[in-house]
């Protein structure tokens, strides 16, 4: 098996090019040689020798012929899913999820587990092991495993692998330099090559290679409102060292000083992963023991293992105090999302990272106050929406960020 360099940026023209072909015999195959030329701009010739190379690394094959309108008829041409799987893991909101894909990103294994509430060594154990279950249950497909795509929260350092991951002390954040090789730790077991990225960055990468159309090209994913993920121009924009997409400012020192009215803290000011949901909900539940047993009788919960699904459900159910805390978080999140429209003018926000389950209702909540935050200039053509691939967007975003590396290199 060739190595897949995955600490490569800057790909070279013949590399670019590997990656569009490819992408359209993805998307839109089976397509001919000429098609192929049309849309890109690029003479036949030229396509038909890219086209050779990827047959001879069966990446590609050729299949039935096109009806003609007039002469010979051309060959129709299509990714060879079954030439290679990649494994990829996510860390979500609410679960971790481990698949098996193949190169068309169809689905072949999947497993998951409720996401740890732990430190991270305890996190990378359970992305081990989930690594381990997604082989054991896929044997007679190793011998093609080509990478593992890993996608976790913390700050990744693009350069050294290092993460960096926020570990809360009493009721305040640090950002602590985690001396964990993940990646080492996973080539040396698995004998794979592995990607380690950015839970957000992973997600925003996923819809865009495997759900969206191909006129999407400036895309925020907001992964729950911790972070985001950011496409310019069809790229992932990770900044200079990979840090690109933490959507706040945190001083611990000053942290209790820096509030403002909307909400328990400024939409700058770092927020819990789940908005702030459960903790608003239980300073609403308490003051009304009424309203308290209503809910914990609908969502078979007490005040100590309420959580962001018993809010979901609970809304789903027209309680009016779950109903309350996602108005208020949905408000929050909607005057972050259109400080980041200002300034990046995005096509499309898209929202996941386990907030997709919050409904309709919330999604609305969310669009009306961009436009009311926004500049009306940023929003005329702006469309917010949740997540497609929901639950397994890192995972797939991870795995697809493993192929397109394999595609440029021709594994």
């Amino acid at each position: 098996m060739r190595t897949i360099d995955f600490q490569k940026e800057d790909l070279t023209e013949k590399e670019k090019r590997n990656i569009e072909i490819l992408e359209i015999l993805r998307k839109r195959g089976p397509i001919s040689r000429p098609d192929i030329s049309k849309e890109m701009g690029i003479n036949v010739v030229t396509i038909s020798n890219y086209v050779d190379e990827f047959i001879k690394h069966n990446l590609v094959y050729e299949k039935e012929l096109d009806i003609s309108e007039g002469g010979r008829r051309p060959v129709l041409l299509d990714l060879n899913p079954q030439a290679g799987f990649v494994i990829g893991v996510g860390l979500n909101l609410m679960n971790m999820v481990g698949l098996l894909v193949d190169l068309k990103g169809n689905i072949i294994t999947k497993t998951q587990i409720a996401r740890p509430k732990a430190s991270v060594k305890e996190i990378a154990e359970c992305l081990l092991e989930i690594v381990r279950e997604i082989l054991r249950r896929s044997k007679e497909y190793t011998p093609n495993i080509r990478g593992i795509g890993v996608g976790i929260a913390g700050l990744i350092n693009k350069k050294d692998g290092s993460i960096h991951w926020p570990q809360k002390m009493d009721h305040y954040y640090t950002y602590a330099s985690v001396d964990l090789p993940l990646k080492d730790l996973m080539e040396k077991e698995f004998n794979l090559p592995t990607l380690i990225e950015n839970d957000a960055t992973s997600a925003c990468f996923g819809e865009r290679w495997l759900d969206l159309e191909h006129t999407y090209k400036n895309v925020i994913y907001m992964f729950s409102g911790v972070g985001c993920g950011i496409l310019i121009n069809g790229e992932v924009y990770r900044g200079s060292l990979g840090y690109a997409g933490e959507v706040s400012v945190y001083n611990f020192k000053e942290q209790d000083s820096f509030n403002c009215a909307m909400g328990n803290g400024c939409f700058i000011k770092r927020w819990e992963m789940d908005l702030g949901i459960v903790d608003d909900l239980k300073q609403r539940l308490t003051r009304d023991k009424i309203k308290a047993e209503q809910f914990f009788k609908l969502t078979s919960s007490n005040i100590e293992n309420v959580d962001l699904k018993s809010v979901f459900i609970a809304a789903r159910s027209k309680n009016e105090v779950a109903i309350a805390a996602l108005d208020l978080a949905a408000k929050r999140l909607g005057i972050k999302i259109a400080l980041l429209v200002n300034l990046l003018n995005p096509q499309i926000v898209v929202i996941g990272g386990g907030l997709e389950d919050a409904g309709e209702d919330f999604l609305n909540k969310v669009n009306s106050t961009v436009h009311e935050w926004a500049f009306r200039e940023a929003t005329e053509d702006l469309k917010i929406a949740y997540s497609r691939l929901r639950e397994n967007a890192v995972a797939l975003g991870a795995a697809s960020l493993v192929m397109q590396k394999a595609f440029s290199q021709l594994w």
